[in-house]
């Protein structure tokens, strides 16, 4: 396992370095001048020239991106010359705002999606099963972003059933704010994952240790829950993880649907104004994120299933 462990952990940090190299060359090469985009049209040469070289953009490329890995090993993710405040601190500022969206957002799916596909498995071909499998091919189909505006337009615009923008203050009151943005964001997965959840129990039901329990009389709930889901769950424990990056990337249009303070925000404004410092911050994190997510779901799996330790 401590093995296994050190392979993800090398392979983590390779991610890391090769993505934030890859978006750090794509920001550059975006056509326009960041230090135009900031000051605005009025701006002299000598500002934009004295802006060029707090920014770093006087310096070749390779300069540029080994000065920012320099600084990323000492813990620090660069300095924003418009707010005169460090990276680090603006995204973390807007971070927890999203991670919390995307935890609710996951927490209420898998609660739903995991029942519904057990028992749509444990009922196979009924009409339960086939409404539940129509129910989630609809919801998979349907983009986050779209869900959001209907639900905004149905359940705040129309029903006032619940706040259209914002995030709220105080808990019950944040969590309120959290309801739709969660729903248009998790709705997708409730789908996803009771398909997922149902065809891995299935090919677990047919198989022999399942057999053997049911004659030894076993109750068919007690044989899903011990035998069956243990391992019906181990491919949407990597899904989750991998899906990490589409929540993450769910989760900046929905912030932007509903205001609400996020990364979303932040990094829609730092690409609109060319802030690189801010937006590579925004991607060195949610990479980050992303990688810590895959290789935490990756371990789950070698822990309840030691043959996927064999697969790195």
């Amino acid at each position: 396992m401590w093995l296994y462990l050190l392979k993800r952990m090398v392979l983590a940090v390779a991610i890391i370095v090769i993505a934030v190299t890859l978006v750090f060359l794509m920001i550059h090469a975006v056509p326009g001048d960041p230090a135009t985009a900031l000051l605005g049209p009025r701006a002299t040469p000598e500002m934009i020239t004295q802006l060029h070289r707090q920014m770093g953009l006087d310096k070749p490329l390779a300069v540029q991106l080994a000065i920012f890995f320099g600084g990323l090993l000492k813990g620090n993710l660069g300095f924003d010359v418009v707010s005169q405040r460090p990276v680090a601190d603006i995204v973390f500022e807007q971070l927890p705002h999203t991670i919390e969206l995307i935890m609710v957002s996951i927490f209420w799916a898998v609660l739903i999606a995991v029942p519904l596909g057990c028992y749509s498995a444990m009922r196979r071909n009924s009409l339960i099963d086939q409404i539940v499998g129509i129910m989630a091919v609809a919801t998979i189909a349907i983009p986050s972003f779209v869900m959001a505006v209907y639900a905004l337009l149905i359940f705040a615009v129309t029903l006032h059933w619940f706040p259209a923008i914002g995030a709220g203050e105080g808990f019950w009151d944040s969590l309120v704010h959290l309801i739709l943005p969660a729903l248009a964001i998790g709705i997708g997965w409730v789908g996803y994952i009771s398909r997922l959840v149902r065809a891995s129990m299935l090919e677990i039901l047919g198989e022999n240790h399942v057999r053997m329990a049911r004659s030894f009389g076993i109750s068919e709930w007690r044989i899903i829950s011990r035998y069956a889901l243990p391992l019906a769950i181990l491919p949407t424990v990597t899904i989750i993880g991998v899906g990490i990056a589409w929540l993450i990337s769910s989760a900046v249009f929905i912030e932007v649907v509903f205001a609400r303070p996020g990364i979303g925000a932040l990094i829609v404004q730092a690409v609109n104004t060319r802030n690189y410092p801010i937006a590579m911050g925004v991607v060195l994190v949610t990479t980050f994120l992303t990688v810590v997510a895959t290789t935490v779901s990756d371990l789950i799996a070698a822990s309840l299933d030691p043959r996927t330790r064999e697969k790195l």
